[in-house]
């Protein structure tokens, strides 16, 4: 006759605890370093992590948080910059499709907002939207972060995207 018992989580611990030293396997899950996809609508799609960010051309941003009235300066890589590495059309390049052309963004909680592509692009405005790893000179927290999206030339931070996870490029049928 076969005995089947449910074990429960804290219970195989303590059973786990009762083995010798030796005889206990130890099974850590490695965690995979935090990253942002930029996908869709683009000739490479990437997947970076906040060291490959700190590789590249940094841009600070001295913005007042309009929630909390404070200042906060942020550190991280610009958006558009990031697309084009992703071989997104810019400067000359956006003009027809590409001018209906949209960029979601998506935090891990599922909020979720829309740029043109074209009010990134320098070449059509200074919107200097950053996506931030640093605050202050800290990493960001587990609240806001590892990466938030930034854009300090909104009047109202609705486009900030704080647990920033993807940025996928659309272009409208």
């Amino acid at each position: 006759m076969i005995r089947r018992f449910a074990v429960s989580t804290g219970m195989a611990l303590c059973l786990a605890m009762l083995l010798p030293t030796g005889a206990r396997t130890q099974t850590a899950a490695v965690a995979a370093p935090p990253a942002i996809v930029i996908d869709g609508a683009v000739n490479a799609p990437r997947t970076l992590s906040i060291a490959e960010l700190q590789k590249m051309p940094q841009t600070t941003i001295h913005v007042v948080n309009s929630h909390n009235h404070q200042a906060e300066t942020y550190q991280g890589v610009r958006l558009d910059m990031l697309l084009q590495q992703a071989g997104v059309p810019h400067g000359e390049a956006i003009r027809g499709k590409w001018m209906a052309a949209y960029v979601l963004a998506t935090a891990a909680d599922g909020y979720r907002v829309v740029y043109s592509l074209a009010e990134l692009d320098a070449s059509f405005q200074d919107s200097e939207v950053l996506v931030a790893y640093t605050r202050d000179g800290a990493p960001l927290g587990a609240s806001e972060g590892p990466f938030k999206l930034v854009a300090p030339h909104d009047k109202r931070p609705a486009r900030w995207i704080r647990m920033l996870k993807s940025i996928t490029v659309a272009l409208p049928n």
